[in-house]
This record gives C-alpha cells, sequence and structure tokens, in this order.
C-alpha cells in the first residue's frame, strides 16, 4: 500500500511499510523526545498548523511515582501531543531546598521521555515555566488540582491564544517529599 505525503517540496510516495520501519526505529530511542526549547518550539507550530492539540505541564518530577503517571496520563488524554517542562537541578534547589533534586536534570528528562504518553520534554532554569509557555503557547496548559486556576503561571498567556487551563486531580498520599521521608525514616 502507497500513501501520498505533503511534505516542504511537494507530494511524495511512501510505502506504509517504510513509514512504519521508520516509526519503530525513531521509538527505540525515546531520549530523542529530550529537546531543546527552540526544536520544540519549531515541533508545535509543525503540529499546530495540521490541527493538533498541543497540551503542557510542567514541574520538578524528582522522584517519579505513581501519582506523576497518572497525572500525565490524563494530561495527554486531552489532546493529541503532551510537552512536559521538567525544572532545572537549580531551579528545583531554588524551590525545594538544597537537598533537592535527588535525581538529576537529565535522568529525570530521560525518565519522562521513556513514559509513552509524553511526546516531548524541555529542561527550563529558571523558577517558573513562563518563558517556556510563552515561547510554545500551547492549547492547553495542565497542572495538578492543588494549584488554584488564578495561580496557575502561564495560564493568561494561554487564555489570550484562545486555549484553556486544566486542572487534574491531585493523587492523594502520593508525593515525591512522602517517599523521601519514608526513606530517610523520618515519621516512621
Amino acid at each position: 500500500m502507497l500513501m501520498i505525503l505533503s511534505g516542504i517540496e511537494g507530494l511524495s510516495r511512501v510505502a506504509v511499510s517504510d513509514l512504519n520501519i521508520y516509526r519503530e526505529k525513531s521509538m527505540d530511542d525515546y531520549r530523542i523526545k529530550v529537546k531543546r526549547l527552540d526544536d520544540a518550539r519549531k515541533e508545535v507550530e509543525e503540529l499546530k498548523s495540521v490541527g493538533k492539540k498541543i497540551v503542557f505541564t510542567n514541574g520538578c518530577f524528582d522522584i517519579l511515582h505513581v501519582g506523576h503517571a497518572r497525572y500525565l496520563q490524563e494530561a495527554k488524554g486531552l489532546g493529541d501531543y503532551l510537552i512536559v517542562a521538567v525544572n532545572s537541578d537549580r531551579s528545583v534547589r531554588a524551590i525545594k531546598g538544597p537537598k533537592r533534586p535527588v535525581v538529576s536534570q537529565d535522568e529525570r528528562a530521560e525518565m519522562l521521555a521513556a513514559l509513552g504518553f509524553v511526546d516531548a520534554v524541555v529542561i527550563f532554569d529558571e523558577e517558573t515555566p513562563l518563558k517556556v509557555i510563552e515561547c510554545l503557547v500551547p492549547d492547553v496548559l495542565v497542572k495538578g488540582g492543588d494549584w488554584r486556576h488564578e495561580d496557575i503561571v502561564g495560564g493568561d498567556v494561554v487564555l489570550a491564544a484562545g486555549g484553556e487551563v486544566r486542572s487534574i486531580a491531585f493523587v492523594e498520599g502520593v508525593s515525591t517529599t512522602g517517599i523521601i521521608k519514608k526513606i530517610s525514616g523520618v515519621g516512621s
């Protein structure tokens, strides 16, 4: 079976089997989903130009846990393409204190990229993701239910562009801080 694909330089005929081989090969290394902001912006622009709905969220994701997995999977369900912005190590220290992060920014980004429902990961160095949101202007901005809509950084940017801001229910009893306390024996 052949498909006609429209590209930058015109139309091309491509066998579906070739597309499947390309897809399988590109998914072999999930680390390609970790992108520089400019590369993510270009990808978002291309996806939007063909009508894809871009979903964005951010966080430290220091120790990946079931709350993160459920949250990110639900976020992906709100659109076609999920971008996760991860705080850099410096940024996490500024927010959480000198003993954090437990896991380095590159390893946190790679773990998120390994999740099938995450399409792209970017690392940002600021304490808030505002610069990233202004650059990408996603269609849907998502945060956990522990955030009030008016406190969600970048919500005004997304709303002004015609997008939406959504909250996803917080998974009670699951947190990186709780895991760290349990490991260190605090509160046991």
